[in-house]
């Protein structure tokens, strides 16, 4: 059962205008920090994303199930009960033996599944099936959605964690971003003038 901080954060994420993932994103956050409190473990961060995301639909979350072909025939069935479970359109069941078998299951895995470098694996993996108009897009809709004090707050936290190499390379990005720009602004003037 998701805490109640977990599902206030989920439904301020909705009135601010953020995406399902975004509010789904704050369930698989819960799922990892009771993964790395040791309350139980998973088998791999896909799956301790996938128990997330379970958490999220049955709480409301306007998250549809995987279309055929993106997951399992199995995974697309639970995705479906829970979804349908979060809409209300489907009476849950209790199985108070079923829960007991899976809670013992998940207390066996490992927990390093929700280490942090076993999540960076996880994302870039993520990110690279996405295409760069896709990613590019997702980037695009943060930015209107963070809003200003956001925006400073994700910045002074990437200046935090980045490390020195990291800042110098996005220092250079920036600076060849900008003279790119700067070109196409010199290329359109004299296009106008001509």
């Amino acid at each position: 059962m998701p805490r109640k901080q977990t599902i206030d954060k989920a439904r301020r994420d909705k009135r601010e205008g953020k995406s399902a993932s975004t509010q789904a994103g704050e369930f698989v956050r819960e799922e990892m920090d009771k993964i790395r409190e040791g309350k139980h473990g998973a088998r791999s961060p896909q799956q301790a994303i996938a128990i997330g995301l379970s958490e999220a639909r049955r709480a409301g979350v306007d998250l549809p199930p995987p279309r055929k072909g993106k997951a399992k025939s199995s995974t697309r069935r639970s995705a479906k009960y829970a979804y349908e479970a979060g809409q209300g359109r489907r009476k849950t069941k209790r199985q108070p033996r079923v829960s007991r078998a899976v809670e013992g299951v998940l207390k066996r895995e490992p927990r390093s599944s929700a280490s942090h470098s076993a999540l960076s694996k996880q994302a870039k993996r993520a990110a690279g099936r996405r295409s760069a108009a896709s990613r590019s897009a997702a980037a695009r809709k943060a930015v209107r959605t963070k809003g200003a004090a956001g925006r400073s707050t994700a910045a002074r936290k990437a200046t935090r964690t980045k490390g020195a190499k990291g800042r110098s390379a996005a220092a250079r990005k920036a600076a060849q971003t900008r003279t790119r720009k700067m070109r196409t602004r010199k290329t359109t003037r004299k296009e106008r003038r001509s």
